[in-house]
């Protein structure tokens, strides 16, 4: 396996792949599984759409800095600066 290979920036070994191996051979509680819901969570009352932005690689450092200051995710900073913008 490459090194590189990580979960959330932890390592995945040869031990976790036999397990997750094993664990899938035995079967899932399908039950518990659906349970988890679907996607992610709604913003508001209505479905959100996804749309598509081009920045350049200075404009995202500057958000994701600001992100990173204010403890909120990239998402969140650029839709107070839309909702500011806009009013």
């Amino acid at each position: 396996m490459d090194e590189k290979e990580t979960i959330g920036g932890v390592p995945v070994s040869e031990e976790q792949i036999a397990a997750w191996s094993t664990e899938a051979e035995a079967g899932y509680d399908v039950t518990a599984l659906r349970k988890r819901g679907r996607g992610r969570p709604g913003r508001g009352a209505e479905p959100s759409q996804v749309v598509a932005l081009r920045l350049t690689s200075d404009e995202l450092a500057q958000i994701d800095e600001r992100a990173a200051r204010e403890g909120k995710s990239r998402s969140d900073v650029i839709r107070e600066a839309l909702a500011a913008a806009a009013a």
